[in-house]
């Protein structure tokens, strides 16, 4: 099958079974910053990802062989290394049935960062875009320290609260679960580092909606605002903040 081949019907199909969504089983969790107390009590944010094997088992089953990805090494972004512990950026350019997506992915290490970028461009076909509409997912922790655990699994966490396909609907989904554990979020009083208000703060890039960083940065120079979809690099700089 090649790219010449293919008639348009074909392709509308190629493109919905790749968008389609993953299996649950290979949705995995983990801790997005660092732990918050409230009320006596820790909790971290948690965010779902698909590891990298994941898409490429889905681009060999829907296109095998008629896809590339060609991985270019960037500069590293100053003034992020100290906050966000980003040491490597990579640009990823996969290329499917000649249709072309770029993405720029950021991590620890080459392979971390490698990695991000490969999974960020395949976001662009649709591959585990679902994990971007999920709810942020706040759960209770053993502490505060460096290796502090969750007191309940992240996934079963999420079901409890919204159940296992839950959109996002308001921006009070990103505060922590009231301190009686009903397991309804308390919008009166958000954690720092959260969603803000596309009304006044929105992604320069992509429109969306961005989490605030400014309590929580360590590094001054830092961004104060950083776009919520892993898909999306927006940030806005602390000289460039609106007003």
């Amino acid at each position: 099958m090649s790219a010449g081949n293919i008639s348009f019907s074909d392709k509308q199909d190629v493109w919905g079974k790749l968008s389609a969504p993953v299996n649950p089983s290979a949705i995995s969790w983990r801790q997005d910053g660092k732990v918050h107390a409230k009320d006596g009590k820790f909790w971290a944010r948690f965010v779902a990802y698909v590891e990298a094997n994941t898409v490429r088992e889905r681009l060999d089953s829907v296109v095998p062989g008629e896809w590339d990805l060609t991985l270019e090494t960037l500069p590293p972004l100053s003034g992020l290394s100290d906050v966000e512990g980003t040491e490597v950026s990579f640009k990823a350019r996969l290329q499917i049935l000649g249709v072309i997506r770029e993405n720029v992915g950021m991590g620890r290490d080459y392979k971390s960062a490698a990695t991000d970028a490969f999974k960020r461009a395949a976001v662009q076909f649709g591959i585990g875009s679902e994990l971007y509409d999920f709810e942020q997912n706040w759960v209770e922790m053993d502490g505060d320290g460096k290796y502090a655990k969750p007191l309940e699994d992240p996934q079963a966490a999420y079901q409890r609260r919204y159940g296992s396909g839950a959109k996002r609907v308001d921006a009070g989904a990103n505060a922590a679960p009231s301190p009686a554990g009903a397991g309804q979020p308390t919008p009166a009083s958000p954690l720092p580092s959260t969603l803000t208000d596309t009304t006044l703060v929105s992604c320069p890039k992509c429109g969306g909606r961005m989490f605030d960083n400014r309590m929580t940065k360590r590094n001054p120079k830092a961004p104060n605002y950083r776009c919520q979809s892993r898909s999306c690099d927006g940030v806005i700089w602390p000289e460039k903040e609106p007003a």
